[in-house]
């Protein structure tokens, strides 16, 4: 669908000149980092966590314009959330890129909310060398999840 592609092509440039939450948070804001050494790209996500809601949330780094993009519609994707509601997003995203497994013990996911334009993401699974891209700022999410508990 050609035109589809072009659509989501445009939200990850429009992300990636424009990213959401763009910044720093002063401690005692959590600060996650993340890296990919193979290709460079760099993320730090900065949390605010108050009564188990992010409160608050700025990113960080440098790297190609699916990291960074994804980085962008992370933040604005989680911010204001309750933590149980953003683990349940980066479990979707994750099994959206195709790297989720879940197990009988994982509870089932909430699919009623929409990805917005996150879906734009969709079709970084076509090229597997890029997945880590779009995942990196996922996983320093969670890193920074864990930190805040």
């Amino acid at each position: 669908m050609p035109g589809l592609e072009d659509l989501y092509r445009e939200i990850i440039l429009d992300h990636y000149r424009s990213p959401r939450n763009r910044g720093e948070l002063a401690p005692p804001a959590v600060r996650a980092e993340g890296h990919n050494p193979l290709c460079g790209d760099e993320i730090q996500v900065y949390l605010d966590v108050k009564d188990g809601i992010v409160t608050d949330i700025k990113i960080g780094g440098q790297g190609c314009s699916i990291s960074q993009s994804s980085a962008s519609m992370m933040s604005a994707a989680v911010k204001g959330k309750p933590i149980a509601e953003i683990r349940n997003l980066v479990r979707r995203f994750k099994n959206m890129m195709s790297i989720e497994e879940d197990d009988e013990s994982t509870p089932p996911l909430d699919e009623s909310k929409p990805l917005g334009d996150l879906e734009a993401l969709r079709g970084v699974v076509k090229f597997p060398v890029r997945i880590k891209c779009a995942t990196l700022a996922w996983n320093t999410l969670l890193d920074g999840l864990d930190q805040s508990t």
